[in-house]
């Protein structure tokens, strides 16, 4: 079933402000940039905040400039098309110049989190063949990000790297306080500084990019298999979702959007970067989440768009700042990444007398698929994702019989189909085949429709962990686990979290000569010391033995139905 544009059940409570099929332009993703650069030269495209009151704002003008010098450093050191470079950066402006610039100069980005330990870091950059990988190398309180880059530089094929800091884009005097504050910026043998980098004011050269075939992006995701794998987003994918977003909210170019969700995460890459981007809007940037900075500039800056997961929106709910700050310039949110439990919605509409509507999306689909309606809190349907963006298809596939499509209250497999579902996985032809099915994608969630064409996740296929928008895949962990010399079986599953979602909880049985020298506190600790902090178990929960199968295969499910109930248990 393919439902035509007066079949799509949803169509009876389509949003009054957004068309239900969009004409998408075929143009490269960096030209929305440009083009916003034409159109509001002068207008502030970043307002960047370390601090509340340690900030810059950068103009449309500034950001395009520096993404072209970007561009032409990038080919003076002979980058081509279809070259990889990687960002390891946190939410700065360094990332939307990189990003751009990287575009402009034919290359395919590949975003990675900064928190990466590194295995993960070495993986993705071995795994995309990355030659060039852009960094912060600051250290706060004695933490230093850029140590996974030192640890694995020499393993992969990066030919440059390039260092700044997030303090960088501050006028001179705010810098100085953020040193003095204990930030500081270190310099690397055999790295080139991102101001230095830029310095030249040279134009790119122009580069032949066809929108529908060139990768803009390899996102990696675990997929639904949990193995990391580059999800390759062309421009036309990324330009659609772009628009489709921007539609859907309706955005405009006097919005101002946060830009707290990190941009190397797809949702914030396309929802708070991309999107306000091809807008002509403002985007306030955080380089981390804080709360209480983030209600001071959400304040200040009289933000209207605020996109983000649960978690950030239940811990602006209960911080006490909250009401000596006034909200009532947001008015429309998009939750993502978790489910939106109803009282936080109404919660968050109270204090701000906006909108908050869950959404949903996958890497694969860059990303966002589905959406609640903004225009009306009487088409909202608290617990589901909502109705198909614009010229996007949804259905419920059969989980006995894969070729079925089940009708509305029927549970099965969500799959979906649009201009923003990618063109398949990095080097990985076998996975491709197995999500991409006559240009359906196979979300790997199972949920139902309703009769008006709204939809509800039931579970989760496979047994990934979703740890505030994060993708977290059991087998690593258990991986990480069983290098301790003291592990003889371990298993992971997601647990409820308040403010997170879920997180993950360890089951270990020790080896009998360890069995009263290691702690939990250990296996703990030794997650965290080779793992990002999202993925490190919380808790680990010793036990004599696992529960298995026959062939020794741990029951997992066992695990979780024991987990819900005595959800107490640790």
């Amino acid at each position: 079933m393919f439902f035509g544009l007066s079949q799509r059940p949803w169509a009876k409570t389509w949003p009054s402000n957004v068309e239900k099929s969009i004409e998408y332009p075929t143009i490269p993703l960096q030209q929305i940039l440009t083009s916003s650069a034409e159109k509001y030269p002068l207008k502030a495209a970043v307002k960047y905040f370390l601090k509340p009151r340690l900030g810059v704002s950068l103009t449309y003008q500034q950001i395009a400039g520096q993404a072209k010098r970007f561009a032409a450093a990038l080919q003076t050191r002979g980058i081509k098309k279809g070259d990889r470079i990687a960002l390891f950066l946190p939410n700065i402006p360094q990332f939307i110049i990189a990003f751009y610039g990287g575009l402009m100069a034919g290359a395919t980005i590949v975003p990675c989190n900064p928190l990466y330990k590194e295995r993960e870091l070495e993986h993705q950059l071995n795994d995309s063949e990355a030659r060039v990988l852009v960094a912060s190398c600051d250290v706060l309180k004695g933490e230093a990000l850029f140590r996974s880059v030192e640890a694995v530089r020499k393993r992969t094929r990066l030919e440059q790297v390039v260092t700044t800091s997030v303090a960088d884009y501050l006028p001179p005097v705010k810098r100085l306080l953020t040193r003095l504050g204990g930030l500081k910026k270190m310099s690397y043998p055999d790295t080139i500084d991102f101001s230095e980098f830029i310095r030249s004011d040279g134009e790119p050269s122009p580069v032949n990019i066809n929108p529908t075939e060139d990768i803009a992006l390899l996102q990696y995701t675990g997929g639904t298999t949990g193995s990391s794998k580059g999800a390759m987003l062309t421009h036309y994918n990324l330009v659609c979702n772009a628009i489709m977003t921007s539609k859907w909210l309706p955005m405009v170019p006097s919005d101002v959007n946060m830009a707290v969700l990190p941009y190397f995460h797809i949702y914030g890459l396309t929802v708070t970067m991309n999107a306000p981007i091809l807008t002509g809007a403002s985007i306030v940037m955080l380089p981390r989440f804080d709360v209480q900075a983030l209600l001071r500039i959400l304040d200040k800056e009289r933000v209207t768009i605020f996109c983000g997961v649960p978690a950030m929106y239940v811990a602006v709910i209960n911080n006490p700042e909250s009401k000596n700050h006034s909200l009532k310039s947001v008015r429309a949110c998009i939750s993502g990444a978790a489910a939106l439990p109803l009282a936080v919605m109404k919660a968050f509409d109270e204090l701000t007398g906006g909108s908050l509507v869950e959404g949903y999306g996958l890497t694969e689909a860059s990303p966002v698929t589905h959406c609640n309606p903004l225009d009306s809190k009487s088409k909202v349907r608290p617990g589901s994702i909502g109705m198909p963006f614009p010229d996007t298809d949804a259905r419920i596939m059969s989980l006995d019989e894969p070729s079925k499509v089940l009708s509305a209250g029927e549970i099965g497999q969500l799959a979906v189909n649009g201009p923003q579902v990618m063109k398949g996985y990095w080097n990985r032809e076998d996975e491709t085949r197995k999500i991409l099915q006559d240009g359906w994608l196979l979300t790997g969630d199972i949920a139902k429709m309703d009769e008006d064409g709204y939809f509800y996740i039931v579970d989760r296929l496979k047994d990934m962990i979703d740890v505030g928008g994060l993708k977290v895949y059991p087998k690593e962990i258990e991986e990480v686990l069983f290098e301790h010399p003291a592990v003889k079986e371990a298993a992971v599953i997601g647990v409820p979290d308040p403010k997170m979602g879920e997180v993950p909880k360890a089951y270990v049985a020790l080896k009998e000569e360890h069995e009263k020298t290691v702690s939990a506190e250990d296996l703990v600790k030794h997650c965290r010391e080779k793992l990002a902090p999202h993925k490190a178990p919380r808790v680990v929960e010793i036990r004599k033995d696992l529960p298995k199968t026959l062939i020794g295969k741990v029951l997992r499910r066992q695990l979780k139905e024991e987990e819900a109930q005595a959800p107490k248990a640790t």
